[in-house]
This record gives C-alpha cells, sequence and structure tokens, in this order.
C-alpha cells in the first residue's frame, strides 16, 4: 500500500475564504449531511455555497440524494457561523481516504471547534425502529481495523498524537445538548435513541448473516460512512456528535427458509406458501430521510444554539 505526502491545504483555505465575506470565515461549527439530509442548510441565514468541484482537493459526492457543496452561513437565534458538508465523500464511490476526510481537515483549519455528523442507517437493534434519531456514543470499525483506518500513513501534522485515543470521541457534552433540545422541542421520548454505529466499506448492504454478525457484536445502526470523520475530527482536536437517522431494518430472519423442505413438500404434493422476500433500497433510505428531515434540521439547529458562547 503506497500513501500520498500530506497535503498542502493554503490554496483550498486560500480559494474558500475568497469566496466568502469576512464575517464568513472561521466558522465555528461543521454539519456533514447524509443521505436525503441535505435540507439542513436551508436553516441558514445569508447562506453561501460553493461547489465541490471548484475547491481545490475535493472530490464529488456521486451519490443520490447527496449534493456537492459547502455551505457556509449563521444558524440559530445567536447565529452561529457554521460551514455545512451538503453530501460527503464515500470510500466506496472509490475516494481515498484522505480525500472523504479532507473536508474535515479543512474545516478544522477554519477554526471549527464542534462538528455534528448526520446520516441514515440501518437498524440492526429490534428495539430501535425505522424513523429513530439514533445518539451515537460509539462505533464498531471492521475496515478501521483491518487495514482501512484514515490515519495510515503520513502525519498530517507533527502536533498530532501518533496513537489517537478513541475511548472519548462521542462528546459526552454534545449528546446532553441533544437530548435537552429534544425536550424543549417536546418530541417523544421514542424520538430519539443512544447506540453503537458500525461502520463497513458498503456498496452494498448487509446480507442477513452479516446483519447477524454486527448486531451479536454490539452494534446497534449500520452503515457506509462517518466512522472516518469522527476520527479525523478527533485527532483534530474538535468535539464530535453523531445523529443516524434509522432509514431500514437489516434484514435478519430468525433462521433461514429451507429450499430443501419446499421442493420435499412440493413432491409431497402438499401445499407450500413462500415467505415475502425481503430487500432495502436506496429509495427507502431517502424516503425516510426526507419525511424525518425537518425533526433532525431542528434538533440540530437547537443544538447549535445552547452551544456555549
Amino acid at each position: 500500500m503506497t500513501f500520498s505526502s500530506p497535503p498542502d491545504f493554503t490554496l483550498t483555505l486560500g480559494f474558500i475564504k475568497s469566496q466568502l465575506p469576512r464575517e464568513l470565515h472561521q466558522p465555528r461549527v461543521g454539519i456533514v449531511c447524509g443521505s436525503g439530509l441535505s435540507g439542513l442548510a436551508g436553516t441558514l441565514e445569508n447562506i453561501q455555497t460553493i461547489p465541490y468541484e471548484k475547491i481545490p482537493g475535493f472530490g464529488t459526492s456521486t451519490v443520490s440524494g447527496h449534493k456537492s457543496e459547502l455551505a457556509f452561513g449563521f444558524l440559530g437565534k445567536s447565529r452561529v457561523p457554521v460551514v455545512a458538508m451538503l453530501g460527503r465523500f464515500h470510500f466506496y464511490e472509490g475516494h481515498a481516504l484522505s480525500t472523504v476526510v479532507y473536508p474535515i481537515r479543512v474545516m478544522a483549519r477554519l477554526g471549527v471547534q464542534e462538528v455534528i455528523i448526520t446520516n441514515a442507517a440501518g437498524s440492526l437493534n429490534p428495539n430501535i425502529p425505522v424513523g429513530t434519531i439514533v445518539v451515537v456514543h460509539d462505533h464498531l470499525a471492521l475496515p478501521n481495523l483491518t487495514g482501512r483506518n484514515p490515519l495510515l500513513g503520513p502525519q498530517t501534522s507533527p502536533n498530532h498524537s501518533r496513537f489517537l485515543p478513541l475511548s472519548d470521541a462521542y462528546s459526552s457534552s454534545l449528546r446532553r445538548l441533544v437530548f435537552y433540545a429534544a425536550h424543549q422541542l417536546s418530541l417523544e421520548r421514542s424520538a430519539l435513541a443512544e447506540g453503537t454505529y458500525a461502520w463497513v466499506s458498503g456498496p452494498t448492504y448487509e446480507t442477513p448473516a452479516e446483519g447477524r454478525y454486527l448486531r451479536n457484536a454490539g452494534a446497534d445502526v449500520v452503515g457506509m460512512s462517518t466512522v472516518p470523520e469522527v476520527v479525523v475530527a478527533r485527532e483534530e482536536g474538535m468535539n464530535v456528535m453523531v445523529l443516524s437517522l434509522v432509514t431500514n431494518f437489516v434484514v435478519i430472519p430468525p433462521s433461514y427458509w429451507s429450499i430443501r423442505e419446499e421442493v420435499e413438500a412440493e413432491l409431497a404434493g402438499q401445499p407450500v406458501v413462500l415467505p415475502t422476500a425481503q430487500i432495502v433500497s436506496h429509495e427507502e433510505v431517502l424516503a425516510i430521510g426526507k419525511e424525518k428531515a425537518e425533526i433532525l434540521k431542528s434538533l440540530v439547529q437547537r443544538v447549535v444554539e445552547l452551544l456555549p458562547h
């Protein structure tokens, strides 16, 4: 495996700032919008957008439901300056992990202190139904453990720790704010849950055996993004919060349908009632994302408003 040299951020930062009024040069909060959730940018005041294709060093999102713009503006009554990724880069699109996490590193160098990352995820936990917003408190990342860690290779700064601890990756203070925000918005208790997010590379949805494996390993939800961004945000010293919107149940039947028994029943002249096939689709993911976007948007906005000045 070969690695490229650490990136030079000078060109990227210079271009971004040249496209913005000075008041937006130093956002405090970064927001990453997942599948179907780019409408979060609709809450920004004085919004300025920059297409990814124009930003030096950025890739382009090719996934349906993801835009490809960086949005700057003010959020909430206290007008907190923020930067939002309207669409992210995924490893499964063919991007190098260094490209996937490059916007996070740029956010850090713009002055971002807190990162709020959203995603669409499949539920592995029968007690976390579709439509639930999961406040992530830990992750399970098989790619990280098997040679696809975003921190492999040369360090981007001599100030970074070579061996980064992740036991405190998900900010407890930010997670507290989510539940205070939910209370202020009068959300039902069942609207939110806490859980562990499993990162898989994708782009295939999980087989029943894979889903069962992840569930037994302790994961509550699973998705194809987020963890590389979390890891790099922590390396850059930012506080991290992740909100996973459950858009589907991972297909994990209690047992497998026996084709042998089906054939034997047919040969014996017995009636056979075939099970209904369960298949997850990206359209389903986008539909739930659109349905719950307003709740997620309000929740993120209120959390930003609750941040200490």
